[in-house]
């Protein structure tokens, strides 16, 4: 049987009606969902008027602060996409215009994006919006507002002219819709002055701070006022790798319209990068000066930049970026070679590793002494790369890292053993991406039901959490410009029972986004056939089994014993694969058929109490992406909405004085 698609051809659909015994992950599955769809409504009352706007202060300082929202309640948006209920897809499209307005009062947004910060932010504060893609693809301003974001880095905006396309690079690692910032001002970093009293300092030759302490005293004023003069020297000017966090705002406009502009952009400013780290002797440097020369304001030097080798978070905010624009650049031509750059820079930080305590560690930093901070590297990296590549060679990058139980068990905030500061609190929660992998590689095989189990605790501790005094919005402190008080702009990610790595792994067939900035990639995705919107119908389950480079088994089940349920399932969370076979499988694993595939969607017709197991062969990243169903328009058909132009020579001609 087939089915029409958008463009008039057809889906074609397998009708399953094979009994299947329904499996322990699949109830888990179901009732996390249900539980997670009752959680979001009480999540939004419990922090906001009726308008959506939170319940918090009347005044935010600095240029810090939008990005803690649109994290807080950006899983409403995702959670929606992977099946949630009618009313959560409406809470987030209402939250997201809620926080836009409310922080547009404050201050930080201008014109619906962040007058200004640096691309770590922005990459947080954008997921949100890339959700909205998934959840949201026929909403023509979510279309629009993803091309006027877009144009903000294209070096069209005159406006906000942050990109100099003809160097290929960003004017300035603090950016925004209020263009490049290049030069900060002590009420910028108003918010971070006490948490940054911890972190070492961006130099060495700040009065009164001791380098080899590891601390620099932000919250002493001449050691204040210092920082930031020598941050306007040094470090406000000119391009950082941070900043190829944007490269996922241009990839979200392609998937909207599917505009090559947005392709071009990409290869162009990501191929800039690997040519200046092979300037560098393959080390990417962290500083370029607006002439395109590497250390320009550094006396030379190729570390020490805005969020760099140096400070404040070292290698992670180096190659975090250049897994996010080698990933999207993937994503848009095709062509997984250009996980290179990515490659050589795990490789050259292995390379550089020193054994510690008996286990390889490798540097994280680099100061004007050289190379410092040494630490396991982070296995979730090459894991990002292996789903894309699906290559030996990455899964190899993988088990070179001395995994132990910090890694490779599934681990819950405040229920684990993990002994480090990432756990003891929800904010960037992404735990479990290697005993998902292991999972992937044969060698845990009751992963399903345990992580489903492990989310099901956490999701009950933080609805304790949110009902409890701690989790009333009126008891935070609000009043003066205290730790306290500023400390609260992160309490809708602390109480947000919203939380749901499982589904995404189980479901998609990958791990969680990046938090700083990645598109939520993934091997597969679903629509719901007979109400024609994204997500898994009502009842369903689904499990990714095993990830192949051109194969992914996959299990459906229907959990109805009264109902069909049409279950669309579509070749890539961007449709960037096509499908090319299906075959069918029972639940003692016997196969009972083959059908040819082609394209990116095929149904599934599950009877009541039906299920079935399928090897799908694809071919992959050969398709155009796009946030595209099977009902909407094809990406690109829908204008853009112009407002009424009133040219100055138009107005002289008519008598109008100017």
């Amino acid at each position: 049987m087939n089915r029409p698609a958008h463009d008039g051809s057809t889906i074609p659909e397998l009708v399953c009606s094979t009994p299947w015994t329904p499996p322990d992950w699949a109830l888990h599955q179901r009732r996390l969902l249900r539980q997670l769809d009752e959680a979001a409504p009480e999540f939004v009352a419990r922090y906001t008027h009726a308008d959506g706007t939170l319940i918090w202060r009347a005044d935010w300082p600095g240029m810090d602060g939008s990005d803690d929202p649109y994290e807080g309640f950006m899983n409403l948006s995702l959670l929606y996409a992977l099946g949630g209920s009618e009313e959560t897809g409406r809470l987030a499209e209402r939250m997201w215009e809620a926080i836009t307005w409310q922080w547009t009062q404050y201050g930080q947004i201008h014109d619906e994006f962040d007058g200004y910060y640096d691309w770590m932010h922005h990459g947080e504060g954008s997921l949100f919006f890339y959700f909205l893609g998934l959840s949201h693809p026929d909403s023509p301003k979510v279309r629009q507002r993803a091309v006027k974001f877009a144009e903000l880095y294209m070096g069209e905006d005159p406006e906000a002219p942050n990109y100099d396309a003809e160097r290929r690079l960003m004017r300035s690692p603090i950016t925004g819709s209020r263009g490049p910032r290049f030069e900060l001002t002590e009420e910028d970093w108003l918010t971070h002055r006490g948490v940054l009293d911890d972190y070492p300092p961006p130099f060495d030759d700040i009065p009164g701070t001791d380098p080899a302490s590891g601390r620099c005293a932000w919250s002493d004023d001449a050691v204040y006022r210092a920082v930031i003069e020598r941050m306007n020297e040094r470090q406000t000017r000119g391009d950082v790798p941070v900043n190829l966090n944007a490269t996922s705002l241009i990839a979200n406009a392609y998937l909207h319209t599917r505009d090559p502009r947005y392709v071009a952009w990409v290869e162009a400013y990501v191929s800039a990068w690997e040519q200046r780290c092979a300037d560098n002797g393959g080390i990417m440097p962290d500083n370029v000066g607006l002439s395109g020369r590497i250390g320009e304001y550094m006396e030379g030097k190729w570390w020490g930049g805005f969020y760099g080798w140096r400070w404040p978070h070292g290698l992670l905010t180096v190659i975090e970026p250049i897994l996010n624009g080698c990933m999207n650049r993937v994503l848009l031509t095709g062509d997984r070679s250009a996980l290179g750059l990515a490659r050589q820079q795990l490789d050259m930080s292995w390379q550089l590793g020193r054994m510690e305590e008996g286990e390889w560690r490798v540097p994280f930093k680099h100061t004007d002494a050289g190379w410092t901070d040494y630490r396991v590297q982070v296995p979730t990296w090459p894991i990002y790369l292996w789903c894309v590549s699906m290559a030996e060679e990455d899964a190899a990058r993988v088990r070179r890292i001395p995994l132990g139980a910090v890694y490779a068990e599934i681990e819950v905030p405040g229920q684990s053993g993990r002994n480090d500061a990432t756990m003891k609190e929800t904010k960037h929660y992404i735990a479990n991406t290697v005993p998902w992998f292991r999972y992937m590689q044969g060698d845990y095989p009751d992963y399903p039901v345990r992580i489903l189990e492990a989310n099901w605790r956490l999701l009950q501790a933080q609805l304790a959490k949110m009902r409890a005094p701690e989790g009333d919005p009126l008891n935070w402190e609000t009043d003066g410009y205290h730790i306290g008080a500023l400390s609260s702009i992160h309490k809708w990610q602390e109480m947000c029972p919203l939380y749901f790595e499982s589904l995404v792994q189980l479901m998609w067939g990958a791990p969680m986004h990046i938090s700083h900035g990645g598109l939520q990639h993934g091997r597969v995705r679903y629509y719901d056939g007979q109400r024609r919107r994204p997500g898994l119908p009502a009842d369903t389950a689904a499990l990714v089994e095993r990830l192949e480079d051109e194969r992914v088994t996959l299990t459906l089940v229907n959990l109805s014993m009264g109902e069909e349920r049409v279950v669309i399932v579509q070749s890539g969370v961007f449709g960037e694969h096509a499908w090319t076979r299906a075959e069918r499988y029972d639940e003692q694993d016997v196969k009972v058929g083959e059908t040819a595939l082609s394209g990116r969607w095929f149904a599934v017709r599950l009877a009541p109490g039906a299920g079935v197991r399928l090897r799908l062969g694809m071919r992959r990243y050969c398709a155009q992406p796009s946030y595209e169903t099977p009902w909407s328009a094809p990406a690109g058909a829908h204008g853009l909405l112009r407002g009424r132009q009133h040219p100055a020579s138009r107005s002289c001609e008519r008598g109008i004085p100017r």
